[in-house]
């Protein structure tokens, strides 16, 4: 199945999960938003330090706006396979289409790891 339209570049599968660990360690030793409301409010705000899209998300208008404004705010965002996936790591019994991390806790060491492979992939991809 081919990526949907706001999938500007691929996520190794081994990053994607980096990014469900330090969601969940930042749940439970920082702060984090969940869902694709508070995610944009963040970005919008400048509090969000990494933003989770979840890839299967349909319609995908939902977060088709997402990368734009991330990369407008100058806010890293990673692609993860699995909105089910997404909504256990940030602590809900529900789908998450996003999420995002506000303060890392003890995750800062993984975020920051996160972000600077993203960086990489996205100059790769451009």
């Amino acid at each position: 199945m081919s990526k949907p339209f706001y999938v500007r570049f691929e996520v190794p599968p081994e990053l994607a999960e980096k990014a469900y660990q330090a969601l969940e360690q930042a749940r439970k030793t920082g702060r984090i938003k969940k869902g694709t409301n508070e995610t944009t409010k963040c970005v919008e705000r400048g509090h969000a330090k990494l933003v989770l899209i979840a890839e299967d998300v349909d319609p995908p208008e939902i977060v088709a706006h997402l990368p734009l404004l991330c990369e407008e705010k100058k806010v890293p965002y990673v692609y993860v396979p699995s909105k089910k996936r997404l909504g256990e790591a940030a602590g809900i019994e529900v789908n998450a289409a996003s999420a995002c991390i506000i303060d890392p806790g003890e995750a800062k060491g993984l975020v920051d790891e996160i972000i600077k492979a993203v960086n990489e992939l996205k100059t790769k991809a451009a």
